[in-house]
């Protein structure tokens, strides 16, 4: 109920909702009263889409994969898209890439860094350790791309893609199948 009451506050910006309710019958008395300066305050929240656009189109980074075959693909990411979506986005095409979706469930979105880079990376979370763990030719700089956000520090940076992917689902249904 607490998380209604400051939804409520950020929406509306009137200081009679700031005051700290605890009881969900108290919130419901005082939203039932006739509020008439909600009808007279007016904010354009789509206004602002044009500015998020022009400043994403502005900070669009170069990214340079090498897939299972050792080719280079070059495209573009926008700052603070994962590399799973930008490689699912720009329909890159890594076999078996990205299986879970980026729910943290699998190694399939495994890449490896270079070390300069892989230095600069937000750090590991213990769930992310689990699922590399499972990862197909593992190193000292390798990441889930699930995991890994699109920064501006990372423009022209090269990203390898493992020489095979493991997946455990795919052993996990083979193994139910016999």
């Amino acid at each position: 109920m607490a998380r209604c009451v400051v939804r409520l506050q950020s929406l509306l910006c009137e200081p009679v909702l700031q005051q700290p309710y605890l009881l969900g019958s108290a919130v419901t008395r005082h939203l039932r009263r006739p509020l008439p300066w909600v009808a007279s305050q007016h904010r354009d929240f789509h206004t602002t889409r044009g500015v998020f656009k022009e400043a994403a189109e502005n900070s669009k980074i170069t990214i340079h994969f090498i897939n299972q075959d050792g080719e280079r693909t070059t495209t573009t990411a926008t700052e603070g898209e994962s590399l799973l979506d930008v490689v699912v986005n720009k329909n890159l095409d890594f076999s078996g890439f990205g299986a879970c979706e980026g729910t943290l469930a699998c190694s399939t979105c495994h890449l490896i860094f270079d070390k300069n880079v892989f230095n600069k990376l937000e750090p590991l979370v213990d769930e992310e350790l689990d699922m590399l763990d499972l990862a197909y030719g593992l190193t000292d700089t390798s990441r889930l791309g699930c995991q890994v956000f699109v920064q501006k520090g990372m423009d022209g940076m090269t990203v390898q893609v493992p020489q095979k992917v493991n997946d455990i689902r795919k052993a996990a249904e083979s193994s139910w199948k016999q």
